[in-house]
């Protein structure tokens, strides 16, 4: 059955995934809501620009009026929540911004949508759902023989941007309890995928690598993290959205544990391959050692058992798979890194690494 949902933050990187898929799949009609940041861009949605079913608004989700109309005008049955911002870097630097997304933000969009709701008749409530997609970084750190987090594991958020996200969870979970709004939430593992902003580790690596630039790693880069494939991510929420038991969370990831300095060694061996350098010297030789981030979490990593035990999903692709594809993507796509990194992202990576004594430009 076709339906027509409300997507915020769906020209960002894992909402303009999810969006493409949707049209892909042919599911119905979206309405995107994004406030275009440094990490929103329209150009992640070209494929589908003339595609009618696809409503494009530039908004905030703060901005309850505004969702209001949206909701009162295209009838959604489903609210998909990307809207972020989800840089653990950026938040130290200036955390307010997440204060008003993540958090504030999300107040507003479950008002107006709590609002919405309560007009819908029975049957209309029924089939509503609100989603609301988050981190696995609201679990905190684990140490090295820890058992994965689970749904039940307690919120210990280390970073101004993971309590700003565990904030916004305890409010979706609050106006299911209170007031009874269909809401699910998932918790994801970091992703990695097509359109990924060059400030996350995957897709900086390969950016800095073909540019001849330091791959810088923090600390020893022995932090672990549980690699997910954004197309896989992509289809364990429409799964949760379709089937997912109301007021639930979800935990998503790959099963895919790996030290960054594993990753990096891995990327750098495929560009070796697919992309060599003039002088035949390996990318590896430009890796570097960087001082740790503030309150870096050592590891993380996501058991996926309820979700693949109550509702059948698992990832499709292990992480050999998805980062080869990952890779190929970028070397297809390099006009569209050379438009994001623009001068305002070199001067981000300038700014934060030269702090650690690393000169990157």
């Amino acid at each position: 059955m076709k339906r027509t949902i409300l997507v915020t933050g769906g020209a960002g990187f894992i909402g303009a995934n999810f969006v493409l898929a949707w049209f892909k799949l042919g599911l119905g009609t979206v309405v995107n809501l994004d406030k275009l940041t440094y990490a929103g861009n329209l150009e992640n949605l070209a494929s589908i620009r003339q595609n009618t079913q696809h409503i494009f608004v530039h908004g905030d989700i703060g901005d309850q009026a505004l969702v209001a109309q949206l909701l009162a005008e295209h009838q959604p049955d489903a609210v998909i929540n990307f809207a972020a911002e989800s840089h653990v870097d950026r938040s130290i630097h200036g955390p307010e911004d997440f204060i008003q997304t993540n958090v504030v933000g999300t107040f507003h969009l479950l008002e107006a949508v709590r609002a919405y709701w309560d007009a819908l008749d029975v049957d209309q409530q029924e089939r509503f759902r609100f989603l609301h997609v988050s981190t696995d970084e609201v679990y905190g750190s684990l140490g090295a023989a820890e058992a994965a987090f689970t749904e039940n594991h307690t919120y210990a958020p280390n970073s101004p941007y993971s309590a700003s996200k565990a904030a916004s969870d305890h409010l979706v979970r609050a106006y299911h309890h209170t007031y009874g709004l269909p809401t699910l939430t998932t918790n994801c593992s970091n992703n990695y995928g097509p359109y990924h902003f060059p400030e996350k580790l995957i897709p900086l690596i390969i950016h800095n690598a073909l540019a001849g630039k330091a791959l810088p790693i923090y600390g020893t880069g022995q932090q672990i993290r549980d690699w997910l494939y954004v197309e896989d991510h992509c289809a364990a929420i429409r799964r949760v959205l379709e089937a997912g038991r109301v007021g639930e969370v979800y935990n998503i990831g790959g099963w895919n544990e790996k030290p960054n300095i594993e990753v990096v060694k891995t990327l750098c061996r495929m560009l070796d391959e697919k992309k060599p350098r003039a002088d035949a010297k390996s990318y590896m030789d430009q890796i570097t050692f960087v001082e740790d981030r503030l309150g870096h979490d050592q590891r993380y990593a996501i058991d996926a058992s309820k979700i693949a035990n109550e509702l059948g999903w698992k990832p499709e692709q292990s992480f050999e798979s998805g980062i080869e594809e990952t890779v190929d993507w970028y070397l297809a796509h390099q006009d569209w890194v050379a438009n994001v990194t623009s001068g305002d992202y070199r001067n981000w990576v300038q700014k934060h690494y030269a702090e650690r004594g690393e000169e990157l430009a």
